[in-house]
C-alpha cells in the first residue's frame, strides 16, 4: 500500500534552519497535492504550506519568505525548508498527501485518499 515516511527535524537554535523530508512508498503512479502541517503544544494544527501537482505553492501568510516547499515527482518526495526559526515555532511537523493513484498488486490501479507521515518534532531553543 502507500505510506509516507518523514525525516529531518530535531533541535535548532533560534534563527537556525532545517530541512524536513517526506517520501511516499508503494507502487505510486501519481501524487496530487503534498502538504505540511504543524501543531504546537496547546494549539490547533495549522497548514504550513502545500504544493499541487503542477507545482503551484501556497503558504500560511506568516511564513512566506521563510519556508519553502518543493516536490520531486521522480523520487516521490516533498521537502520543507524552514529558515529563521523562532522558539514559538517549536511543534510537531507532519507531511500529508490528499490523494494518490497507486497500483494494488491484487486489485490493480486504485485511488487512495488522505495519507499522513509519522510526524517529526522541531524544537527551537532561545
Amino acid at each position: 500500500q502507500v505510506q509516507l515516511v518523514q525525516s529531518g527535524g530535531g533541535l535548532v537554535q533560534a534563527g537556525g534552519s532545517l530541512r524536513l523530508s517526506c517520501v511516499a512508498s508503494g507502487i505510486i503512479l501519481s501524487i496530487n497535492t503534498w502538504a505540511w502541517y504543524r501543531q504546537a503544544p496547546g494549539k490547533q494544527r495549522e497548514l504550513v504550506a502545500n504544493i499541487a501537482s503542477d507545482g503551484t505553492t501556497n503558504y500560511a501568510d506568516s511564513l512566506k519568505g521563510r519556508f519553502t516547499i518543493t516536490r520531486d515527482n521522480a523520487t516521490k518526495k516533498t521537502y520543507l525548508q524552514v529558515n529563521s526559526l523562532e522558539p514559538e515555532e517549536t511543534a510537531g511537523y507532519c507531511c500529508s498527501v490528499d490523494w494518490v493513484i497507486f497500483t494494488d498488486q491484487v486489485l490493480g490501479e486504485r485511488k487512495g485518499d488522505d495519507y499522513w507521515g509519522q510526524g517529526t518534532q522541531v524544537i527551537v531553543s532561545a
